[in-house]
Order: structure tokens, then sequence, then C-alpha cells
């Protein structure tokens, strides 16, 4: 069994220093709530989390399946709760592909793939969240 560790120091007001896989990240809040702008908040990046996980998944499938895109987005929104504490409720990930001559049903196979059985993020998310998609071929 493999375990991950992150360490997150407090620097000054509301920001945190995150190590991350040897990379630093700076997390803050806005100044609304004494913070300075400094970096992402913490929530947002719940959403990062699953849109690089499932992207990683997908553009590994389309290699081994010899499928090239010129270009690739994964975009995910997040819907929250009204009350605190505010938590998602609700994540929609868009697929946006860019190519020649992709083959539908070969996207929609490393998408499936990607979200039923290897990305660690969306089969966590998805026993608290409900998770939807859509697949977008752009000109």
């Amino acid at each position: 069994m493999a375990t991950n560790e992150i360490k997150v120091s407090w620097k000054e007001n509301m920001a945190f220093e995150a190590e991350v896989n040897g990379h630093k990240l700076m997390l803050d809040a806005t100044e609304a709530v004494g913070g300075e702008n400094r970096g992402p908040r913490p929530k947002p990046l719940m959403l990062t989390a699953l849109a690089g996980c499932t992207g990683m998944d997908v553009i590994s499938i389309l290699r081994k399946m010899r499928v090239e895109v010129d270009d690739f987005n994964v975009i995910v929104s997040g819907d929250l709760t009204d009350e605190h504490p505010k938590q998602y409720f609700k994540m929609n990930v868009i697929y946006e592909f860019k190519g020649s001559d992709l083959p539908l049903e070969k996207l929609k196979k490393a998408v499936s793939l990607s979200e039923e059985r290897y990305c660690g993020v969306s089969a966590m998310y998805k026993k608290v969240i409900e998770l939807t998609s859509e697949i977008k071929i752009l000109d």
C-alpha cells in the first residue's frame, strides 16, 4: 500500500506554502478575508486534481490507441452548497478535443476508461459527489 504525504506551512496572514512532489505551491485567501491573493484557494484545487488525473489518463489511453490530438483541454466546474461548510455536491467535466480525424468512439472509450477504471480522484469523488461529463470536438 502506497502513502502520499504533503506538507503545508503557514507563511503569514492567510498564506500557506504547500510542497507537493517536490514542487512548491502558494495557497492564499482573498483580500476580503485577510489574504493577499498570492495563490489559489484550496477548494478549487479539488477541481484541478480531477482535471489533471483524468486528463493524463485520457492522453495516455489515446496514445495507446494511436489517436493523435492537436489540442486537449479538461474543464471542470463544481457546484457548491450554500450552507457551511461549503462543499462541492456536483462536478461536471468537459473534455475538449481538437484534431483532424478524431474517432468519437475512441474518445468515448478513453474517457470512459479514465472515469470508470483508472482515475483515482474520480473514483474517490464519485462516492460523495455527483459527477457528470461531456465530450466536445472543436474545429
